[in-house]
Parts: C-alpha cells; structure tokens; sequence
C-alpha cells in the first residue's frame, strides 16, 4: 500500500494536468496513466536500487515506452501523453530547496542541491532522449526493409518476364 498510493497520487496529478492541457476526453485517462506508470515504475525499482537518479531515468525510460506506444496505438503526438506523464516526476522541490538556500545564504547547500536537482532532470532527459532515438531507429530499419523487399519483388517480377 505504501507504494500504491503515491501511484494513484501520480495519476490524479498527470489527470489535472490533462484536463488543464486541453487534452480530448477520450484520451485524459490514457495520459494520466502514464503517470501511473511513471510513478510504478519509481516505486518498484526503489526496492532494488538506491540512486534517485536512476531511478528517475528509469521512470523516463517506461514513461516515454508508454507514451510512443499510446501514441501509435490512438494515431496521436507522444508528447500529449509524455508532457502529461512527465508532471509527477518533475524536481520541483529540489528547485524550491535550490533557491530557498541561496537566498539564505546557505551556499554550500543551494550548490549541492542545485547539482542533485540539475542530475534528476538530466537523468529524465536521457530517459526520454534514448526511448525516442531507438524507436526513431527502429522505424527507419524498418522502412528501409520494406523498400528493399519491395525492391527485390519488383527485380524478381522483372527476371520472371
């Protein structure tokens, strides 16, 4: 229970997140489950590793599966379900605590926390940078069989006659 909760948290914030981006109805509870999944995926490696960071890269990573996979399922951008999903696991805090400490003078503080901060979101960054580089990849693969299949049909139709 301890790691559904914050789960339903994610997906209840990614939901009004939805409703604020003017995303269509019959796509709010697929966005906002994106969030879910975010926050599922967090929960469930913080078990195994210790590292935040990673596990922020982690939740990018499923996040950003989630959301090219929605995307070509419903014929819509990814980024409808990717800015959505991506709310819950923003560092905002750790922007506050950045601030709050240089104002106080804490510089030491602000400087550490500023450079956790600025891992975290490179982290997500990477996450999503590496899921849409390799379906970019992969569909190009994929394109260029087809038209060297449809190339190699058309030789063998032509050596046929």
């Amino acid at each position: 229970m301890t790691y559904f909760l914050p789960c339903l948290y994610a997906f209840g914030a990614s939901f009004a997140f939805a409703v604020v981006f003017n995303i269509k109805k019959n796509k709010l509870l697929f966005s906002a489950l994106g969030g879910f999944v975010g926050q599922l995926t967090f929960a469930l490696f913080q078990l195994i590793i210790g590292n935040d960071v990673i596990l922020y890269m982690l939740a990018a990573i499923a996040i950003s599966l989630y959301a090219e996979i929605m995307a070509r399922a419903t014929s819509s951008p990814t980024t409808i379900y990717l800015a959505v999903a991506l709310i819950p696991l923003v560092p905002g805090g750790g922007m506050y605590y950045t601030m709050l400490y240089f104002i106080n003078g804490e510089t030491d503080l602000g400087v550490s926390t500023g450079i956790h901060t600025l891992l975290i979101s490179g982290a997500m960054a990477v996450g999503i940078i590496l899921v849409s580089s390799l379906v970019t990849l992969t569909r190009k693969i994929m394109i260029r069989r087809r038209l060297s299949i449809r190339k190699q049909s058309k030789q063998d139709l032509n050596e046929s006659e």
